[in-house]
């Protein structure tokens, strides 16, 4: 009787094995043929579909997998996880699904290998930094960049012995020579927070790739939707997707694209130092990712209006647009972007005392330093966004007291042009 209970056992046991065996190949050719698939989708497919399997349950939206850890089926199965030798999630730090999706997604629209995922913009940053630099190594920047991201450069880099020179605007040709055998990165906006210049990636990129070092672009300001660095040369494209990429103000977190190579390198550092995007946020985020495009062309639209209006304001003595023909940049930004961006900035005449008169005045815009929301919101950077760097850097940046942003929303442009003209009327 024993022994005709064992050879059932065994009978099925064997069943199961050959039908699970089964079930992977059939799951690994389904991968394939996904991936195959992908490879022939348009940008706005990718912001939909790329990156997510169905579970067995069929869902059709992205589940957002709130677990800190993962249950193996053996001790054996958890020791080939942790040491490299199976995939398959080990721990929400550094191998969350919600947050793989969001990764895979990113990574597909700016044309990366891989992305990896982090807990703000400037987290973003930080990890590509101390993930991939060493004490002697240098970087070249310019200080027209976000405030936090020169603080970052210019007061925490240098106790770790890495170098930053600093070059003057974006003119390549001052670049140059600052450029050695020691350089590493070359690190960019455009366009650049708040004064919306261009760099010509394709230039920077050469520059970068003749001494050996590689080219970081900051993509915030454009996202995917208008502008693909890689397509121009770039090695790496760092985001905050606390602002268009989430597009409603809601969650913060940040993402590093590149070659599988270098996020292999980052993903071990995350592993280490632990800088991870949640899964919530990431599963914001990826909501996001489904209109950005259609967002971007909206923001894009209404600030090309606002900034034609105001070019001719009597309050105003200069516009900060790439849409405009007084822009230097107007032809890079033609060439470079599918569009000129949500982002203008303005000098109001009278410096700090009228441009905080405007501020103060608005009842639509919202008061705040955040951007790539879908309200309008309204800044004075040299107080808010770029206060902690020294006067001096904000004065080589041209950042000046009349100096206002706005991040333009997706309200009905003549609502946001009317506040801005009562506000205007109080300078």
């Amino acid at each position: 009787m024993w022994l005709d209970i064992v050879a059932v056992a065994v009978s099925y046991y064997k069943g199961h094995m050959a039908s699970t065996d089964t079930n992977l190949t059939s799951k690994d050719s389904s991968k394939a043929a996904a991936k195959a698939a992908q490879d022939t989708w348009g940008d706005d497919t990718l912001a939909i579909r790329c990156g997510f399997e169905r579970s067995h349950y069929g869902e059709h939206g992205e589940p957002i997998m709130t677990t800190s850890s993962y249950v193996f089926q053996s001790a054996a199965e958890a020791a080939a996880r942790f040491g490299g030798q199976s995939d398959g999630p080990i721990y929400s730090r550094f191998t969350n699904p919600t947050v793989q999706i969001f990764e895979q997604r990113l990574a597909a629209m700016e044309g990366a290998e891989a992305c990896i995922g982090t807990a703000s913009g400037m987290a973003a940053t930080t990890t590509l930094l101390l993930g991939t630099l060493q004490q002697g190594d240098e970087i070249v920047a310019t200080r027209n960049m976000f405030g936090s991201t020169v603080n970052l450069f210019k007061n925490f880099l240098p106790r770790y012995g890495i170098t930053v020179h600093w070059a003057d605007g974006l003119d390549v040709n001052s670049w140059a020579p600052l450029v050695s055998s020691k350089t590493k990165l070359l690190y960019i906006e455009t366009p650049t927070n708040p004064l919306t210049q261009l760099a010509d990636i394709r230039v920077f990129a050469d520059l970068a790739h003749a001494h050996g070092a590689q080219l970081v672009v900051d993509n915030c300001f454009c996202t995917p939707a208008l502008q693909k660095p890689m397509e121009h040369g770039a090695d790496v494209v760092v985001h905050s997707a606390t602002k268009y990429l989430d597009g409603q103000g809601r969650c913060v977190g940040g993402a590093v694209a590149g070659s599988a190579e270098l996020i292999d390198r980052l993903t071990a550092f995350m592993r280490s130092a632990g800088p991870c995007m949640s899964p919530f946020n990431a599963w914001v985020f990826i909501k996001g990712l489904e209109t950005l495009s259609l967002r971007m062309q909206r923001h894009s639209e209404s600030a090309e209006k606002l900034a034609s209006w105001l070019d001719n304001h009597p309050k105003v003595s200069h516009v900060y647009y790439p849409g405009l023909d007084s822009h230097p940049d107007k032809a890079l930004a033609a060439r470079q972007q599918k569009s000129f961006g949500g982002i203008l900035s303005i000098d109001i005449i009278g410096a700090r005392e009228s441009a905080w008169r405007c501020i103060d005045a608005v009842k639509l815009c919202s008061i705040t330093g955040n951007l790539g929301d879908a309200r309008t919101t309204i800044t004075h950077p040299a107080t808010t966004t770029h206060g902690r760097i020294t006067a001096e850097d904000r004065e080589a940046s041209g950042i000046g007291e009349g100096l206002v942003r706005l991040a333009v929303g997706l309200e009905d442009v003549a609502d946001i042009q009317a506040d801005l003209e009562q506000a205007l009327s109080h300078t």
